[in-house]
């Protein structure tokens, strides 16, 4: 599976990508600081050096049990040499390397790991280089937050889970249609909702008609921290039988304190 993405560094579009779970940045994109009109070029002239084919050799033997050392040891040798020449197609098809990926279509051009773009990049400018490094740096800062703000609202998803069990088993009557069910299974999470953001779910989509999803999902990762707890603690408060009502204050009540510890928020006011 193939994810693309990009990064600006100096004023240039870099494009990135992930395959398989790694990392690739445009090595052709980066070759276009030193020759706009042919890229693959630059590229090809870089992969002619014998320092080069020295470096891809020695960082696949380092990450890719399946590189072939036998057409490494030919490459190496006439590397250097007037009539050698070398394509990336040409080199990850011999040798089974993983550390540069040609691609066609739209998003096409020749991709390296982050080690191997970053040599290539050195090769360009040492400059570039240094500006590369910190903008792929904050794209994976980025990504890492993201990924705590998914695996929060994972975690709230899988209480709400546990949230709607408490409900079926306690507040639903056993004769009840699907339709009565899914009815008291949303003003329960009304409750949670109006007890951390003020509003129902509705009051929400009614007040942002231009926004997808729910209210939910523009949540920050500290009222969904919040909300997560607040989940179980209201499983807790139904099976204990505690009234709708009473729950309500009681949840505003520990949000507004949750909130308070986890980001010094003074605005909020209890539910009269």
């Amino acid at each position: 599976m193939k994810t693309k993405d990009e990064i600006i560094v100096n004023n240039m579009a870099i494009k990135t990508m992930k395959k398989d779970g790694m990392d690739f940045i445009s090595i052709t994109d980066i070759a276009k600081l030193k020759n706009v009109t042919d890229p693959n070029g630059v590229v090809a002239n870089w992969m002619r050096n014998r320092n080069t084919i020295e470096f891809l050799g020695l960082w696949e033997s380092l990450y890719n049990p399946k590189f072939n050392p036998l057409e490494f040891e030919g490459f190496r040798k006439q590397a250097g040499l007037n009539a050698f020449t070398l394509s990336p197609s040409k080199w990850i098809d011999a040798t089974q390397a993983i550390g540069l990926h040609s691609q066609a279509g739209r998003y096409g051009g020749t991709y390296a790991q982050p080690d191997v773009a970053f040599e290539f990049a050195t090769w360009i400018s040492v400059e570039f280089r240094l500006y590369l490094v910190k903008e792929f740096q904050r794209l994976k800062t980025e990504e890492q937050k993201q990924l705590g703000w998914s695996a929060k609202r994972e975690l709230s998803k899988i209480n709400y889970r546990i949230h709607t069990d408490a409900i079926q088993h306690n507040l639903i009557p056993k004769e009840v249609t699907s339709i009565q069910a899914g009815l008291i299974y949303a003003e329960e999470a009304d409750v949670l909702n109006v007890a951390l953001f003020g509003m129902t779910a509705k009051q929400w989509r009614d007040a942002n008609p231009n926004l997808t999803g729910n209210i939910r999902d523009y949540a920050t990762i500290n009222e969904l921290i919040c909300l997560s707890n607040m989940e179980s603690l209201n499983s807790v408060l139904i099976n204990d039988g505690v009234p709708q009502g009473e729950r309500l204050i009681k949840l505003n009540r520990i949000a507004i304190q949750q909130m308070l510890v986890l980001q010094g928020d003074n605005n909020r006011h209890l539910l009269k």
